[in-house]
């Protein structure tokens, strides 16, 4: 597959995701990248500037997906090293350099970390590849091109925060500041490691707060070797420290009474113990992407090209692992039939295999722990009723790897219907009646997104309207820009992240009043 046919691939289709993602020059000779050439350089804490072992001296493997083999060890941050990380967070903040600087002059920064990040590209690509599993070529077309992105649209924040003059009464002069929040304490998934990495950072950096960020056990690599990027442009000692480990990591830095603000993605159970965590300490902020259940709807007057192309987007993308992924998928009556047919096909035409090859758009789920949850899923399934059409099962004898699968005739009481598999399992109900849809699609814990595919504004309108949810996608799926903000309802979380919405997460507004010499008023 050719240079130009990777890139109007995803001008076509990936651009629904992440608006033009940036074109890359690959040779027709080469179909598999050379991963030899990119092994891990950086496996130890990052705390005050220095790469370090962990307190304990303990290490965790991080294994590749596709094949089930080591990649490497990792330091294994526990308790002890939060303390360090938030130690020196917390006088990164106080006395260094990073809060005091000119705001245009952290802007600088971000923009060479986000050089930084490019110029590397291809490493950090095959690192995403090697830990996570999504398809290299993804990786490197999307997630890498977005992080960039998103760091520079924070940059260019940076000196552009500011509070406001309110003429209140009497003699006295009013003003608004916006101050950093303080030390952040950062928690991220496996599922888009880099892009999360910089959803969280950005933002922080832009408003001059410090942060102790913890990757997700399964894909610590990129942001380790990021951190090195960031370290190797510039950034002060202390603003930024990684901290990879497990569960007992990411307490302590949710429990932790010197941190201000946690944020955090990943699952809803999670979620609710972080929130625990700050009403039993010091009361910190508290931002939450979560999951979610997303309901994607195709009407009877859509495209059905367009339709298959939108519903195939909005499930398969990164093999089911996104927290909004149009799981459920409601097609009106009269097309259904036609839906599922066509489902099937589009489904089992998905190059499903090794993540290195540039022909690949489907490789294997991130662990073993959640190919098996899959797998449970769809045995679930089968025992509940629904028809499995197409899928179901592994694919191959090595890597975490699951068919892309079909269900019909499923039912909202199904379980596959109410709970969130991150997998790539397509359940389509059927629907009737549009207020009857509406009612369904609400029928959830979950409020992260919505999509709908029709020609008819008032039914587009209607819906959109009506769903209680973060992010409604009309005749497309998985479209995410740096400057749109991005968040859920309900048990999907709270607060925004990216655009402008997503600074006022890191900020806390300071009242100033000033009584005026009536002498000089006059």
């Amino acid at each position: 597959i050719n240079a130009e046919t990777w890139g109007n691939y995803f001008e076509s289709k990936m651009s629904i995701l992440f608006a033009r993602v940036s074109k890359r020059s690959f040779s027709s000779a080469v179909h598999k990248v050379d991963v030899s050439k990119f092994k891990p350089r950086v496996t130890k804490l990052l705390i005050n500037g220095q790469f370090r072992d962990s307190v304990s001296g303990k290490t965790f493997e991080t294994i590749n997906p596709a094949t089930e083999e080591v990649v490497t060890s990792v330091a294994q941050g526990g308790k002890e090293d939060i303390d360090l990380a938030v130690k020196a967070a917390r006088n990164a903040f106080e006395n260094g350099p990073w809060r005091k600087m000119d705001a245009s002059e952290r802007g600088r920064l971000m923009y060479k970390l986000a050089d930084a990040i490019e110029a590397n590209g291809d490493e950090l690509a095959a690192l995403e590849c090697l830990d996570n599993g999504k398809p290299y070529m993804v990786a490197r077309n999307v997630d890498i091109p977005f992080a960039a992105k998103c760091y520079r649209y924070y940059a260019g924040w940076a000196d552009k925060i500011h509070g406001k003059v309110i003429p209140v009464d009497g003699p006295y002069m009013c003003y608004t500041r916006h101050e950093p929040v303080g030390v952040c304490g950062q928690i991220i998934p496996w599922n888009f490691p880099i892009v999360m990495q910089s959803w969280k950072w950005a933002p922080a950096m832009a408003t001059g707060c410090t942060s102790v960020l913890k990757p997700a056990e399964q894909t610590p690599l990129t942001a380790l070797r990021v951190a090195e990027l960031a370290m190797e442009v510039g950034f002060p000692e202390g603003v930024l420290n990684v901290v990879p480990g497990f569960g007992e990591a990411g307490s302590a830095l949710s429990h932790h009474m010197d941190v201000d603000k946690v944020a955090f993605t990943g699952s809803t159970e999670v979620g609710h113990k972080i929130m625990q965590a700050s009403a039993t300490t010091n009361l910190k902020r508290v931002t939450l992407e979560l999951g979610g259940k997303s309901p994607n709807v195709i009407f009877a007057d859509a495209d059905i090209d367009e339709a298959i192309a939108q519903s195939q987007l909005g499930l398969y993308f990164n093999m089911g692992q996104c927290c909004i992924a149009g799981s459920r998928v409601f097609v009106e009556d009269k097309i259904y039939d036609e839906f599922v047919h066509r489902s099937v096909q589009a489904s089992e035409k998905r190059k499903v295999g090794d993540p290195f090859r540039h022909d690949v758009d489907h490789g294997p789920q991130v662990d073993k722990d959640q190919f098996q949850k899959i797998l449970g899923y769809i045995a679930s399934g089968k025992k509940e009723g629904a028809k499995l059409v197409t899928g179901g099962d592994r694919h191959g004898e090595k890597g975490f790897f699951v068919q892309p699968t079909v269900f019909a005739d499923v039912q909202d009481h199904h379980t596959i219907a109410k709970e969130e598999i991150f997998g790539p399992v397509m359940s389509i109900l059927r629907f009737k009646d549009v207020d009857e849809l509406i009612k369904r699609a609400n029928a959830t814990n979950y409020g992260l997104g919505a999509g709908v595919v029709s020609k008819d504004m008032n039914k587009i309108m209607r819906f959109a309207n009506g769903v209680r949810a973060g992010t409604i996608y009309v005749n497309c799926y998985n479209m995410l820009d740096v400057a749109a903000p991005f968040g859920g309802f309900k048990q999907s979380g709270m607060g925004r992240e990216l655009g402008e919405y997503g600074l006022h997460n890191y900020l806390e507004t300071k009242t100033v009043i000033i009584k005026q010499d009536p002498r000089t008023t006059k």
